[in-house]
């Protein structure tokens, strides 16, 4: 029996299980409906089915735009459900997808028995972007078919990109009719991947591994997210479990250095590398990764340093490198010793000066750490080598600022400025600096700059803010106070500056202090919002409480001089007026250019 002869007798077969006639999807011409009617239903049947089997040999053969017509033909005189739900898949092969829709839609209101049915019309929708309606047939059709697989799968690819949490829904119904399945337990750790849900890629893997134990990289995958949950313990046991197979694993070593740093185990830590270190197969630049971690922790930590000092000299003995002295160096300047340090900062300018990264690297390093003197030092060297480079500027004179060497400053953050003159960053740090420097009208200017750049950027609003209070143009001042609030509401230092502002023209005071309020949540130990409330408060006659901020502000070790005035007012308002007086003293020799507080000490009171 042929192939055609076979096909012909099982599309009779499936033609003849079709559910009885109703109204038809496709309009019949005028004279199909007279021959319908004149025809008795036998012969209806007969050319519906005539129709239909040479549709389906046009499907055979490829030739869907003959095969759409026939199955047309049909029905007009027959429209079951099967016959629907053909011919919309033969009007989806022609791309009529809006006929494709309408017919598979009607064919599943005739029988909603069949699954097909349900699948071609999410199919539909699908390939016509509508994701939402392809959902709809989908989540209707776990509910008929809550066995079949297929559907959870398309749900759940529908539903990763915006509802990711309903996907991985998906995927664990799939597991639990089908068991583990290495696609499926591979999309669930992608998904929880996408949502930071670290456990939930740890049982993933774990699931992964039952299918495959012995995989190596997952054994590896399973250790980094380990460690991101802080399951320090379970990893360790995976990573000596892992090293009894790999002895010479450089990753593997790592790995569990890295578990015994986090939990500060450095000596165990350098014994654990101490191989690596000593292998002369291993290559320069995973030695040099390993001491990177010793000396970084070491600026932090002054009891890693001996070890950090220990690898860089064991290093230093196997080679000349340059990226090992410059380090060496780095020590030097933190142990003082000043002749050995420019030692070795000679010997890198002379054999790598032209690789800044390094210098920059340093420099920040130091910079991050708050280490603004060592970061100057290492920084100034890089200078003179790099006299045009935007990073070693920028990141000098932000050491210097840090350190009020703001003459000195100004001048490295110009150059950075003109080197990247769109920086918001550096704008903002330059105009601050100018601010420091009493020259309002050019940091003012460099601020509007750096806002015409970002128009929503905080900082620079509530610097810019801070020079129009100070220049006592409130409407400017406040405007920027309002617009940075509305962008960020609950920011401290933002609602700090305002509130003082505020509090020191006596308006807005139940305002403000919500304000500082807010800002010592944020940091309850900031001696500049702690004078704030005192000073919110002292606005306001409560100066008991005004004592109790302000002078916490001064316990906490802050001297300055706008504080200790404002504490000195305080003990005035209490009736202390010599302990008023003495805190005026102070304040004046802080800041002798304050000489509305030297009127208060020749005056006797406020």
């Amino acid at each position: 029996m042929s192939f055609i002869v076979k096909y012909l007798i099982t599309s009779l077969v499936v033609f003849s299980l079709f559910s009885c006639s109703t109204s038809n999807v496709v309009k019949s011409s005028e004279e199909g409906v007279k021959t319908s009617v004149l025809l008795p239903p036998e012969q209806l049947k007969k050319i519906a089915l005539e129709n239909f089997i040479d549709g389906n040999i046009y499907l055979q053969q490829g030739n869907y735009a003959a095969a759409l017509k026939k199955f047309e033909t049909a029905l007009q005189f027959d429209t079951t459900a099967g016959l629907i739900y053909t011919y919309s898949r033969t009007a989806l092969y022609n791309n009529k997808l809006n006929v494709a829709l309408e017919a598979a839609r009607k064919a599943v209101e005739l029988d909603s028995s069949q699954s097909d049915y349900f699948d071609l019309l999410s199919d539909i929708y699908n390939l016509g972007r509508q994701k939402d309606s392809a959902i709809v047939v989908l989540e209707k059709a776990t509910e008929l078919f809550p066995t079949n697989q297929n559907f959870y799968y398309k749900l759940a690819r529908l539903y990763q990109d915006d509802r990711p949490l309903k996907a991985i829904e998906m995927y664990e119904k799939i597991l639990s009719l089908i068991g583990p399945e290495w696609n499926v337990l591979f999309r669930l750790v992608e998904l929880n991947n996408k949502l930071n849900n670290v456990d939930g890629v740890v049982n993933s893997i774990k699931r992964l591994l039952e299918i495959d134990p012995s995989n190596f990289q997952l054994k590896k995958s399973l250790i980094e997210n380990l460690l991101k949950s802080n399951r320090n313990s379970e990893a360790l046991n995976l990573v000596d479990e892992l090293l009894e197979l790999y002895p010479d694993d450089l990753d593997i070593i790592q790995k569990k250095a890295q578990i015994l740093l986090s939990e500060n185990k450095w000596e165990e830590a350098y014994k654990t590398l101490s191989s690596v270190l000593d292998d002369k197969k291993i290559n320069l630049d995973a030695k040099l990764e390993i001491g990177y971690l010793f000396f970084e922790k070491s600026i932090s930590d002054s009891s890693v340093k001996p070890l950090a000092k220990k690898i860089f000299h064991k290093l230093d003995n196997d080679s000349s490198y340059w990226a090992i002295k410059i380090v060496l160096g780095a020590i030097a300047v933190e142990e003082n010793k000043d002749s050995l340090a420019i030692e070795n900062f000679k010997y890198v300018t002379e054999n790598a000066n032209w690789n800044v990264d390094a210098w920059i690297r340093l420099g920040a390093l130091y910079f991050d750490n708050k280490k603004y003197e060592e970061a100057e030092k290492i920084l100034l060297q890089a200078i003179e080598s790099f006299p045009d480079n935007y990073a070693i500027n920028f990141i000098l004179g932000l050491s210097l600022a840090q350190q009020s060497k703001n003459e000195d400053a100004v001048k490295y953050l110009k150059k950075a400025v003109a080197l990247n003159p769109t920086d918001v960053n550096t704008l903002s740090a330059y105009a601050y600096t100018l601010n420091q420097l009493k020259q309002d009208e050019e940091a003012i200017l460099y601020l509007n700059k750096a806002l015409s750049i970002d128009p929503n950027d905080v900082n620079v609003m509530g610097t810019l803010a801070l020079i129009y209070n100070a220049q006592k143009v409130f409407e400017k001042s406040d405007s920027l106070y309002e617009k940075a609030l509305e962008i960020k509401p609950d920011d401290p230092l933002i609602n700090n500056n305002y509130a003082y502002s505020l509090s020191t023209r006596g308006i807005q005071l139940d305002r403000a202090l919500k304000m500082v309020n807010l800002a010592l949540e944020k940091d309850s130990l900031n001696t500049a919002y702690l004078d704030t409330k005192g000073w919110i408060l002292y606005q306001l006659g409560r100066y008991d409480e005004a004592k109790y901020f302000i002078s916490k502000a001064v316990e906490l070790g802050t001297k300055s001089a706008v504080i200790i005035d404002h504490l000195g007012d305080v003990e005035f308002k209490l009736g202390n007026k010599e302990k008023a007086i003495e805190l005026w003293k102070e304040a004046l020799q802080l800041d002798p250019a304050k000489k509305e507080i030297e009127e208060k000490i020749n005056k006797g009171e406020l």
